[in-house]
């Protein structure tokens, strides 16, 4: 793992016990259309550390954070952020847009609020491949 943090390179802060949000991580890794981001869980020192540093509380985050140009998005504003860097099919998520945010917020709450009950909990943060590594903060 690394602890450099490259002000220019995206961060995505992740749930690190949620299933849901591993499979998610593990699937931008897969699909990017090349290696940009950089990952964190929000349970790390890091993680806690630079919410704290953009003024968020990391005991109120359930969602998945992008920081990127020293801007902080959350929940559909970091994905679809996330989405356009990544191959086909996912940049066609931008037909929602024109859905005010509030509206694809309440929609993502709602699976936030319930993703452990419907995609379970690890015990311990998902732990990346050797060749990966490099692309985690802790």
């Amino acid at each position: 793992y690394s602890n450099k943090m490259d002000e220019d390179c995206p961060i995505i802060l992740f749930d690190g016990v949620c299933n849901l949000c591993n499979i998610s991580v593990q699937r931008i890794l897969k699909k990017e259309k090349s290696p940009l981001f950089k990952f964190a869980s929000i349970q790390s020192e890091f993680g806690q550390n630079i919410l704290i540093k953009y003024n968020k509380d990391p005991k109120t985050i359930d969602s998945i954070v992008l920081i990127k140009n020293n801007r902080v998005y959350q929940k559909t504003r970091a994905v679809f952020r996330i989405a356009f860097k990544m191959k086909m099919p996912y940049p066609c998520i931008y037909i929602f847009w024109p859905i005010p945010y509030f509206i694809r917020d309440w929609v993502y709450n709602l699976i936030a609020a319930n993703r452990y009950k419907w995609f379970g909990k690890s015990e311990e943060c998902w732990i990346p491949t050797a060749e990966l590594s490099d692309r985690f903060i802790h």
